[in-house]
């Protein structure tokens, strides 16, 4: 059993989102949004950072995956991105979690199949994914996905490692 969660960074609203993988198995158990819109944006970063915290001591989860920053239009934008991210990674860390960190495009090509997917191919993966009743907000959405993308790239990883190479008749071959 592994508690995964995912962070969607932002200065005004963070998602985040819990799963649970047991083998090859993934179950939802929580996911939600930090609203911190009215606050000015020292006030904005201790609360995402107290927030994730509480989140953290509630689920005690075993990895912290995060989305990268991408280089937006607006450059003031995207220094408010990086100072959110910081203070989820901050929090994750201070709880001894190992962060991942994923691009929003390794995050669609593994959630949709499409490295350019829209949002609401996105909300319909993660729904079917993860066999939920109905499409939830966005930013608790994009938050599944990373949580879910950290869950297979980790599989991925593991899979190859337990395989063991060998040589036969002069042809690599992979034992499993």
């Amino acid at each position: 059993m592994s508690i995964i969660i995912g962070i969607d960074p932002g200065s005004r609203f963070t998602g985040y989102g819990i799963i649970d993988q047991t083998e090859n198995h993934i179950k939802y158990l929580s996911s939600g949004f930090i609203c911190t819109r009215i606050h000015d944006l020292p006030s904005r970063l201790k609360i995402i950072y107290s927030k994730i915290s509480k989140i953290i001591i509630e689920f005690s989860p075993n990895y912290f995956a995060i989305e990268q920053v991408f280089m937006a239009k607006n450059v003031d934008s995207a220094f408010k991105l990086g100072q959110a991210r910081g203070a989820a990674i901050v929090a994750a860390v201070n709880y001894n979690l190992p962060v991942f960190e994923y691009a929003a495009r390794q995050i669609k090509q593994t959630i949709t199949g499409i490295g350019n997917a829209e949002k609401r191919q996105m909300q319909h993966m993660v729904r079917i994914l993860l066999k939920l009743p109905c499409n939830l907000q966005t930013d608790a959405t994009d938050a599944l996905a990373i949580a879910i993308t950290h869950c297979h790239i980790r599989q991925n990883a593991l899979r190859i490692h337990n395989k063991q190479m060998f040589l036969k008749s002069g042809r690599l071959q992979v034992r499993s």
